[in-house]
């Protein structure tokens, strides 16, 4: 039986593997942003189908303009390397909140919002360590 010493990556495939890595998640981030920009358009225009899910979940059209907002905003943040983290993050929160309502006040399917919490989660765990440089304090 003859032991053998595992053999480390070379620099050069670390590299390969770091830049696909990084690849991917900027892949899966444009997905995210192409996906909550226009939904946070329509629901800040007032589609009659974002007026009347709103009022199907009873909290007032105010919540539709805020969801709108916030999911333009993390569109937005998504596509910007610094923010790109935090971004992830506040999607995993607002794509919480929609699974539970499509669950609990739509009786809709949750497949995806589910889906999107999934990525936004992926992307926050992959980007924490530049959510972390964001919440140390500034010097």
């Amino acid at each position: 039986m003859s032991h053998t010493q595992p053999v480390a990556a070379s620099p050069a495939r670390t590299r390969i593997r770091e830049y696909v890595a990084t690849a991917g998640l900027w892949v899966a981030q444009a997905v995210l942003a192409v996906q909550l920009g226009p939904a946070g358009f329509l629901k800040v225009t007032s589609d009659p189908a974002m007026v009347e899910m709103f009022t199907a979940v009873g909290a007032g059209q105010w919540l539709r303009y805020a969801v709108g907002v916030l999911e333009i905003a993390a569109a937005l943040g998504l596509l910007t390397p610094r923010l790109c983290g935090a971004a992830a993050l506040g999607v995993a929160g607002l794509m919480t909140g929609a699974t539970i309502t499509n669950i609990f006040l739509l009786a809709a399917p949750p497949w995806l919002p589910i889906g999107l919490l999934v990525m936004s989660a992926l992307i926050a765990w992959a980007r924490r360590t530049q959510i972390k440089a964001l919440l140390r304090p500034v010097h």
